[in-house]
């Protein structure tokens, strides 16, 4: 199989644009980590590098900047945005709802991890399964042919959009993968053939 082909710099759904970073992303990205650090201090995880509170604004933006790096490439991780100024050219300021893509994360280039994760106030709107799947669909027609999605057991709203996508858990795969137990619970492997 050759590589895959790099997915496109923007992809638009009928509600949603997913586009490219700026530097003006850095306050909503940082209330994003700042949510994602209180749920986990709710859940009596431990701080981690990812759940450590809300980061200042240059390294949000330096944050952003790594993630602007990716977009154009064959792992890209957009921004999705409700379409607004600029928006539709993929570099805008349409109301910011959190991020989806494709990463390397606890797997490989070649098979992938689709990550999303969404602000608090854009849960619930069927917005992660939208752009999830546009992403699915622009990794399978750049010649992708299996994706990963780890979720922690916890996490049903995760588990339910990876299930809309036809994800199916992979015990084989978890067991394959153990990671210790850091307090922040079983990380379980979902396997989707493209």
């Amino acid at each position: 199989m050759s590589a895959p082909a790099r997915l496109p710099s923007t992809i638009r759904t009928p509600r949603l644009v997913l586009g490219g970073w700026t530097d003006e992303d850095a306050g909503w990205y940082a209330d994003l980590v700042a949510e994602r650090s209180a749920s986990a201090a709710r859940r009596g995880e431990p701080p981690t590098p990812r759940t450590a509170g809300r980061p200042g604004h240059d390294a949000a933006t330096a944050s952003v900047r790594s993630l602007a790096a990716t977009v154009g490439t064959p792992l890209p991780l957009h921004p999705v945005r409700l379409p607004g100024t600029g928006a539709e050219t993929g570099s805008g300021t349409g109301t910011a709802l959190g991020y989806c893509g494709l990463v390397v994360g606890r797997s490989t280039a070649a098979e992938p991890e689709l990550a999303y994760e969404f602000l608090e106030a854009a849960h619930g709107h069927g917005y992660a399964t939208e752009a999830a799947r546009a992403v699915v669909a622009a990794a399978r027609s750049a010649g992708y042919t299996r994706l990963w999605a780890t979720i922690r057991a916890w996490n049903a709203p995760s588990f339910a959009v990876a299930g809309r996508l036809g994800f199916v858990r992979d015990p084989a795969a978890t067991a394959a993968h153990p990671e210790p137990d850091d307090g922040r619970g079983e990380q379980v492997w979902n396997r989707l053939e493209l």
